[in-house]
């Protein structure tokens, strides 16, 4: 094969990659085809069966030894915060909530569901602690 055709292969696997949602897998083939489109131009990549075999070792290779620790580069280092983490923090009643019965509190300025897990009941605007996550209820205490 020509050492254009190869090359003009690479560029347009590069920028389907580019086009596609993060995988990673069609930057490897791409930069395989313009390796061998490379060597094609110096007339070292051989006959065509030579240019597919390395084309796909390289390829190939390239993936498998590269692609994970470039996902783990590209990946954000700030942990995904769960819900589990507003336990301890303080929440803000929205209405009165008997012992035991759910009610409404604001917390970082979402209303949620909120039960009051405590002995005593809460009245409205009253400062209270999350001590447990279910689902999506908060349970509070005064």
């Amino acid at each position: 094969m020509a050492w254009w055709i190869w090359m003009l292969l690479g560029f347009v696997l590069l920028l389907t990659e580019l086009m596609t949602p993060g995988g990673l897998y069609l930057l490897f083939f791409g930069a395989g085809a313009i390796l061998v489109g490379l060597l094609g131009s110096l007339e070292l990549s051989g006959p065509p069966w030579a240019q597919w075999l390395l084309f796909s070792i390289v390829s190939v290779a390239t993936l498998v030894i590269l692609r994970r620790p470039l996902l783990r580069k590209l990946r954000p280092r700030h942990p995904v915060q769960t819900v589990d983490s507003l336990v301890g923090e303080a929440a803000l009643t929205l209405e009165d909530i008997a012992v035991g019965g759910i009610g409404k509190a604001e917390l970082r300025g979402s209303s949620w569901s909120a039960r009051n897990v405590g002995t005593t009941p809460l009245i409205r605007g009253q400062r209270c602690l999350v001590e447990s996550i279910d689902e999506l209820t908060l349970g509070i205490r005064s």
